[in-house]
């Protein structure tokens, strides 16, 4: 075969499947697909929409409207701020500053030396800035969720582990021999004595 013969082949059977595979390549683009993201086939959803028609479903899919659950919840706020209150302004024994109810919420808390946080059943804390160790009136102590252990009373708390406290009673002070005082990040309730 000529040389010339065998590159006008080679040229032929490259282009043929070039086109071959073009048309091939149509799925693959999306051509067959329901359309392109952002498209009325595919539109671009904002997650409080998700989380508005995940909430529906699970309620048994009533509708409602979004002015309506804003107004609802500010009326729940209220009413918890009013529990809240009630709470906080309620008697305590000296020496106790009464605190905020158990909450979903992060709060901040500014621990002095000689100073205790004293956690609610089921509260977390965060270690933030400070030496602390865990303060326990019996054998147990609180779990250090992010190394799966258990620190009973005395023990040094490790910066940035997650605390939780099973029962109420437990907490955490501030190291003996420090000056300085603790930041602590809070889920729940608690009291600082």
């Amino acid at each position: 075969m000529k040389p010339r013969y065998k590159v006008s082949l080679a040229a032929v059977l490259l282009g043929g499947g070039i086109v071959a595979g073009s048309l091939m390549n149509n799925s693959v683009n999306g051509a067959s697909s329901s359309g392109q993201p952002g498209t009325a086939d595919d539109p671009v959803v904002t997650k409080s929409y998700v989380d508005q028609k995940i909430a529906q479903a699970l309620k048994g899919g009533t509708t409602t409207n979004t002015s309506s659950s804003k107004t609802t919840s500010s009326a729940a706020s209220s009413t918890t701020n009013t529990t809240s209150n009630a709470t906080t302004s309620g008697a305590s024994s000296p020496g106790k500053v009464p605190t905020a109810e158990q909450t979903e919420e992060l709060k901040v808390v500014d621990v002095k030396p000689g100073q205790k946080l004293i956690a609610k059943a089921g509260s977390e804390f965060i270690l933030r800035n400070g030496y602390a160790v865990v303060y326990s009136m019996d054998a147990s102590g609180a779990i250090d969720i992010t190394s799966g252990t258990e620190i009973v009373h005395n023990q040094a708390v490790e910066k940035n582990h997650l605390l939780s406290f099973p029962r109420e009673g437990r907490g955490i002070q501030v190291k003996e021999g420090q000056k300085f005082g603790l930041v602590v990040m809070v889920r729940g309730g608690y009291t600082l004595q």
